[in-house]
């Protein structure tokens, strides 16, 4: 199906109205971010003394079980038994990346079948995650903070501002074009199951697929601007939209790539700038584009706001169910809080992956 079909005439309004403005025309388009054809998007970063203050323990080797696909013969990202998963690497949470990935390799069956997309705007954490991991199958990818920075508008919270935060929107021109299929998970996080059964998420014809919240109150993520101007809020005529989390999700790239889909967030932040339509960062795009035309993924695949909420930072309890992914969205990090002294009860449940030496 076209992706026109996918939109309301309202919103391809609005977008004629960004495509007619010269002021919105200057921005890179996204094609232009791929580090294997312009180096100069990836400009490498002075050396930071504050990567002086980590020190992680290097994580155990995990091989496959009898039965795996992949026998580790061929480690090449194009290898069609590899798992896919993506993560961001930064300072402020490599902690929290460390751990997510370990938790990852220690609860698969075949973790050498899994390929690790790492995306860095620092380009000295390369050497601590393989020293860190050295028999993962990774690459790293270098993201630009410019390639997004003139889009990005404030947030209720300044980490939300980050530009890696936006690397997700770049997956489909930073990844290889052989790579058809990305988990993509956020770094506050541990993953207790075989990350193999997210993978196999039957998509259909949708895009991307998570966890919705149909229950949640749609209306909130968006201002009463937004709300109030038919250009904007008709984007979901016809449309059931569902509260989904951005942290935890499958995306079929041939398709993003076919339907443009960075472009049109890219149009909608654009929007953004000049109109206000939402206070939340990298969220509001999303559902955006897609709320409505997410395929549905078990809830245990995100239980996620055990961060507390974005005020307080109050502890929280599981959703009801089964789990097999922990998700500390929202203000407080499990990390910050074990070193704290005060941390909440679940925090103890993604103790167990830390790697980072002074702990404890």
């Amino acid at each position: 199906m076209l992706w026109i079909t996918e939109f309301s005439c309202f919103f391809s309004a609005a977008l004629a109205m960004i495509l007619l403005s010269p002021s919105l025309q200057s921005f890179s388009p996204a094609a232009a971010i791929r580090s294997s054809h312009l180096d100069a998007y990836f400009r490498p970063l002075p050396s930071d003394h504050s990567l002086r203050n980590f020190s992680f323990r290097e994580s155990p080797i995990f091989r496959n079980a009898d039965g795996c696909r992949f026998s580790g013969g061929d480690s090449g990202v194009c290898n069609p038994s590899l798992v896919h998963v993506a993560i961001t690497l930064d300072v402020e949470y490599l902690r929290g990346s460390i751990a997510a990935v370990n938790s990852i390799i220690q609860h698969s069956v075949c973790p050498e079948s899994v390929f690790f997309h790492f995306l860095v705007s620092d380009t000295n954490l390369e050497t601590l995650i393989r020293s860190t991991f050295p028999k993962l199958n990774l690459k790293i990818y270098y993201f630009a903070p410019e390639t997004v920075q003139p889009l990005i508008s404030s947030s209720v919270r300044q980490a939300l501002e980050q530009p890696l935060n936006y690397a997700r929107n770049y997956l489909a021109d930073l990844l290889e074009p052989c790579v058809d299929r990305v988990i993509y998970l956020d770094s506050d996080l541990a993953v207790i199951d075989d990350i193999a059964k997210l993978w196999k998420t039957v998509l259909g014809p949708r895009t991307i697929g998570a966890p919705e919240y149909c229950h949640a109150n749609f209306t909130r993520y968006f201002t009463g601007a937004f709300w109030s101007d038919k250009r904007y809020n008709g984007t979901f005529e016809g449309r059931n939209p569902c509260y989904f989390n951005t942290g935890v999700m499958v995306i079929d790239l041939r398709k993003w790539r076919r339907f443009g889909y960075t472009k049109t967030i890219e149009k909608w932040m654009e929007i953004q700038k000049m109109e206000r339509i939402y206070e939340l960062g990298s969220l509001p795009p999303y559902l955006l584009v897609f709320a409505g035309h997410v395929a549905p993924i078990s809830h245990r695949w995100n239980q996620h706001g055990l961060g507390g909420d974005n005020v307080r930072g109050s502890c929280r309890d599981l959703h009801a169910g089964p789990v097999s992914l922990l998700h500390w969205s929202g203000s407080g990090k499990p990390w910050l809080r074990l070193d704290s002294k005060l941390p909440c009860p679940l925090d103890t449940l993604w103790q167990p992956y830390d790697l980072y030496k002074h702990s404890h």
